[in-house]
């Protein structure tokens, strides 16, 4: 019983301390109470598990000489303010104790998530910057991703957001993004903030305000909404704080604490991760279906590394029989690739390509089934005639003994001659032997079987049969 109570103590706490990780708690001065904000979901991020990546892993490593890594200083808010004045920005980024919480949140228990991402956006933030430049968008706006994913291209939030910038699956398709059972663009780092910056563009052109656009980004323009309405239709995102949903309350506090720990890091002994320069990339157009295996064989590469560059793909089959699908590869690897032609489509494509095109159906096993219904319904008018002429066989039963015996002796020989034949032919259909230039798909098509059939009875594991080999079709 003791057990059974420190387990449930345990569990509890364990439960207690996971909720405290994922919300804070802030005192308002104005009603004298405290306020429990959800943190968003991106600063809820598994440090561990993102440096578990393929990418990390490849070209992110920690810096050794970083000097007192785990001394976080304490500033006035006066200069946490002068510092936020500072930033070069066109958005505005003011301070409050709901900033304060959120950027004490990054510079104490997240701070390996903060040297991950000072990391990890060497890879993707030169791709933010090039798409919001190219709408005209604040490039402050880069840093949002931080705050959405932690800079996870494969990451999915409890409501079903995926990718970098968490796009939910009706506002990916509305700007363009491929969702299917194989593919989900909203993980192509390159065509999400592509997207995004289209998607941040016109939440701008409707409320003209970049507070209430970051906010209408987490939550939705109709909640931001209603909260407006609420507010007696002032369109500012602190006046309507107190109307919107507990993540996005804390939404904007967080991206401006993001802009702030991703400018001041040094100054709370913040290590970035250092990165290695990672190899050339290209990228080709595909218009048949390849499986990620053919060219990792083939072009001698991790199929771990085909994955990192090519998150998305859900699956390692690439369907470019339903379009033009880009595969990103390093340099030299493409090179071999466009080399190596037709062939890598072929390696092993039985094995790996596993979907059929058609199928055969079973028709002897219809035709089995057709007849003994014609069987059924046959004997069944041979019962109603036998019923009927019951009197007349009784007539004639004495006369017609002789021929029936004559007739049964015949019938027998014939018969048996006729379940002779049928056993051979039985027998001939049973097995048969493999030509030279023989495939499978041919020997199963003139024994009316299957492929799959034909492997299982003879316990075949490729698509090689060696001629002069006996095989068995029943």
């Amino acid at each position: 019983m003791k057990r059974l109570k420190t387990l449930i103590v345990a569990l509890a706490a364990g439960f207690m301390s996971a909720t405290a990780q994922n919300e804070i708690t802030v005192h308002n001065d104005q009603n004298g109470r405290d306020e429990v904000i959800d943190l968003p979901e991106g600063m809820s991020a598994d440090c561990d598990s993102l440096l578990g990546e393929w990418m990390a892993k490849k070209y992110l490593y920690p810096d050794t000489t970083c000097v007192n890594p785990d001394y976080n200083p304490t500033f006035t808010a006066e200069e946490y303010q002068e510092r936020l004045r500072r930033l070069p920005v066109v958005m505005e980024m003011p301070y409050n104790q709901v900033v304060q919480k959120f950027i004490d949140q990054y510079s104490g228990r997240l701070r390996r998530t903060v040297s991950y991402a000072l990391g990890a956006g060497n890879f993707y933030i030169p791709i933010f910057e090039e798409a919001l430049d190219y709408y005209g968008l604040p490039l402050e706006l880069k840093y949002l991703p931080v705050i959405e994913s932690a800079l996870e291209p494969r990451a999915k939030s409890h409501a079903g957001a995926v990718g970098l910038w968490q796009f939910m699956l009706a506002t990916g398709k509305r700007y363009d993004l491929k969702v299917n059972s194989l593919v989900d663009e909203r993980q192509d780092p390159y065509k999400s903030s592509w997207a995004a910056a289209r998607y941040l563009r016109d939440l701008y052109k409707i409320y003209k305000d970049w507070s209430l656009v970051i906010a209408a980004y987490n939550c939705g323009p109709t909640t931001v909404n209603k909260a407006i309405h609420r507010a007696d239709g002032v369109r500012d995102y602190w006046t309507i704080y107190p109307y919107l949903p507990s993540e996005t309350r804390g939404y904007v506090p967080a991206f401006i604490a993001a802009n702030y720990i991703m400018n001041y890091y040094c100054e709370h002994n913040i290590c970035p991760m250092k990165t290695k320069i990672p190899v050339t990339t290209d990228t080709i157009m595909v218009s048949r279906d390849l499986h990620m295996k053919q060219v990792a064989d083939l072009c001698n590469i991790d199929i771990e590394a085909i994955r990192a560059l090519n998150p998305q793909y859900r699956t390692d089959l690439i369907p470019g029989s339903a379009g033009l699908m880009s595969l990103c590869l390093p340099t030299e690897t493409l090179n071999t690739l466009i080399d190596l032609k037709d062939s890598v489509y072929n390696y092993n494509a039985d094995e790996l390509m596993t979907r059929r095109a058609t199928v055969e159906v079973d028709e002897k096993l219809d035709n089995r089934s057709v007849a003994s219904r014609r069987r059924s319904r046959s004997a069944s008018t041979d019962s109603k005639a036998s019923q009927s002429a019951s009197s007349s066989r009784s007539e004639s039963k004495s006369s017609s003994k002789s021929s029936s015996r004559g007739s049964r002796s015949s019938s027998k020989s014939s018969s048996k001659s006729s379940n002779k034949s049928r056993k051979k032919s039985q027998e001939r259909e049973k097995s048969t032997t493999v030509k030279k230039g023989d495939t499978l798909y041919e020997i199963a098509a003139k024994n009316g079987t299957t492929v799959e059939k034909l492997k299982k009875l003879n316990k075949i594991k490729g698509n090689t049969i060696n001629p002069g080999k006996k095989l068995r079709v029943k």
